[in-house]
């Protein structure tokens, strides 16, 4: 997963509220095997009528968006936050998010972050007039070129992954050496447990 820290430019000033994982990416495209290519169809039932800020020149490539209250609510599928990666967002922020959706972003990289809806929008105002936004996970603020400044929370253990880039995998490979020797231990004074794992 690559490091998040910073993330400067323009958003996505979406702002829609209740958007549900199958708004956010459609169950026809659960049947991929792999993350790549799924940011196509994402938005996909927004998309297409001309008049939808995904489909607006001036946002295209748009590293965060600007998002309504409760987003990613619904299923539980990781698909929603690997669709939003592929579209190259790396931050979200609204007012809150369902807990699963919310997870599923960190884990693969994405900060969602939370503010209240008078930040909300007033940062739907900027990204309208096409000014960039920066979200600074170190400092846990969101600034734009008007001096504005909103500072959000987040749970250190989340901000210790994105900071990092640990996935779940990367987090327990940092631990490879401290199992090992557990495995070896148990292997030694425990070996009925391993017997038959090698048949």
């Amino acid at each position: 997963m690559e490091k998040l820290t910073r993330i400067d430019g323009q958003a996505y000033p979406f702002g829609q509220k209740n958007i549900d994982t199958d708004v956010i990416i459609a169950s026809k495209w659960l049947k991929t095997i792999t993350r790549d290519g799924l940011g196509k169809g994402a938005f996909e039932s927004i998309r297409g009528d001309g008049d939808s800020v995904f489909d607006d020149p001036a946002y295209a490539g748009s590293p965060i968006l600007i998002a309504g209250d409760n987003f990613g609510c619904g299923s539980s599928r990781e698909h929603a936050a690997w669709a939003i990666g592929d579209m190259g967002i790396r931050a979200i922020i609204a007012p809150s998010y369902s807990d699963i959706f919310s997870g599923n972003a960190v884990k693969n990289g994405i900060l969602p972050v939370v503010l209240p809806q008078e930040a909300i929008d007033r940062l739907m105002e900027v990204a309208r007039e096409g000014s960039p936004i920066t979200v600074d996970l170190e400092t846990q603020t969101v600034t734009t070129p008007y001096q504005d400044r909103f500072t959000f929370d987040i749970d250190p253990f989340r901000k210790h992954c994105l900071l990092n880039g640990l996935d779940e995998v990367a987090l327990t490979l940092e631990r490879d050496e401290v199992i090992g020797t557990f495995e070896s231990r148990r292997s030694a004074g425990q070996s009925w447990v391993m017997a038959g794992t090698n048949a």
